[in-house]
């Protein structure tokens, strides 16, 4: 809404039109608003007294400690410490995990790879397809920096 307010069209004494929408009045109301619900909303909580029981909760198990599947520069593998091999990796596996407490299946347990930096990738992904191939599909990669 604009008005007119002086001398002919293209006077140099005439004011442009105005055709923002002033917003003041807009904000004002929303303060107000807030105001009036910030001081309403502790008045309507109603405290109501409830007789609960007590918790009472088993602690859960302690998580496993991570499991290393370890690859050297000359090839050998290790789970841990232990020594394996490529064919009797997942049945060693099971049993290191089973030997740790790790209760259910063994297979949704994480299993971590750290491979020495020499070591070529095909032996890498060697490793990690036969641990897929026997159901371990949640591999995680350690790496370290190399100084």
């Amino acid at each position: 809404m604009g008005a007119k307010l002086a001398g002919a069209a293209g006077g140099r004494h005439s004011i442009p039109q105005n055709a923002e929408i002033n917003v003041t009045p807009f904000v004002d109301v929303m303060l107000v608003l807030l105001i009036i619900f910030m001081v309403a909303a502790p008045m309507a909580t109603v405290s109501i007294a409830l007789d609960l029981p007590p918790a009472e909760a088993d602690a859960p198990p302690p998580p496993n400690g991570p499991t290393y599947v370890s690859i050297q520069k000359s090839g050998a593998l290790f789970i841990g410490e232990q020594a394996t091999s490529l064919p009797s990796i997942g049945g060693d596996l099971a049993r290191v995990m089973a030997a740790k407490g790790v209760v259910g299946d063994a297979h949704a347990e994480r299993v971590y790879i750290r491979a020495d930096a020499a070591i070529r990738y095909d032996q890498f992904m060697t490793v990690m397809n036969r641990l897929q191939d026997e159901g371990y599909y949640r591999v995680g990669l350690i790496g370290e920096e190399i100084e």
